[in-house]
């Protein structure tokens, strides 16, 4: 059986040392590719960066708390989608109630065994996961295949490059939401390629080319912000 979860990358959020390297080795034993942070700065620098697909954060760190960074990640519209299991010490129970309640999406009780904590890092992710990503998107007569990367507007094939297929995608998954420049490029160029916001624009034309003149409409100019995909004028 293929193991869809590989691949997937894990931001251990712990300030012990040991504790991290324990969860990492596991985890990468499981095919899982691992980033580490010892305090919510580094987690909040990493997941801007590599826009990991599961935190897992510790309740208690130094400074910033856990369920105060996981409460950061879930009210911005960047992190809000990224998957987070709480890691508590025993019987804090109040924690396990508060970290749900903020928005973490499991959590887990130390001491735990590394199986146990692969098993539920599974079921967190099949959750989040790629079902509903793979399911065909329609906006009126727009429709965007994920799987074979075909766009057809009206029953009619759209001819568009790959950048502008990654933007729709982006676009038509997050709908009624204003981006800025900066955030399109995390989302579909990823933060770590050098690329002028300028280059947004661009793309963004060619999109609305792309579209013709009855769907062009759809990506909408946000004054002194970026960019809205809308059904709504």
């Amino acid at each position: 059986m293929v193991n869809t979860m590989a691949g997937k990358t894990i931001l251990i959020v712990d300030d012990e040392a040991p504790i991290r390297e324990m969860i990492a080795v596991a985890l990468e034993m499981a095919g899982y590719e691992c980033l580490e942070a010892e305090n919510a700065q580094q987690a909040h620098a990493g997941i801007i960066d590599s826009k990991p697909d599961l935190i897992l954060l510790d309740w208690m760190l130094p400074g910033t708390t856990g369920i105060e960074l996981a409460r950061r990640l879930k009210r911005d519209d960047m992190t809000a989608d990224i998957p987070i299991i709480m890691l508590t010490a025993k019987g804090e129970e109040d924690n396990k109630i508060q970290g749900l309640e903020v928005g973490a999406d499991d959590y887990i009780t130390k001491p735990f065994s590394p199986r146990e904590l692969v098993a539920r890092l599974k079921a967190v992710l099949r959750r989040a996961g790629p079902a509903d990503s793979e399911a065909p998107i329609e906006v009126s007569g727009l429709h965007l295949d994920p799987v074979s990367h075909r766009v057809t507007i009206d029953d009619k094939p759209a001819e568009m490059g790959p950048t502008e297929y990654r933007l729709l995608q982006f676009f038509m998954t997050h709908q009624e939401r204003a981006y800025t420049r900066g955030q399109l490029l995390d989302q579909v160029w990823g933060g770590n390629v050098y690329v002028e916001e300028r280059t947004v624009d661009v793309h963004i034309r060619r999109l609305r080319k792309a579209l013709g003149s009855n769907y062009e409409h759809l990506v909408q100019t946000v004054r002194g912000t970026g960019y809205r995909f809308s059904t709504k004028a």
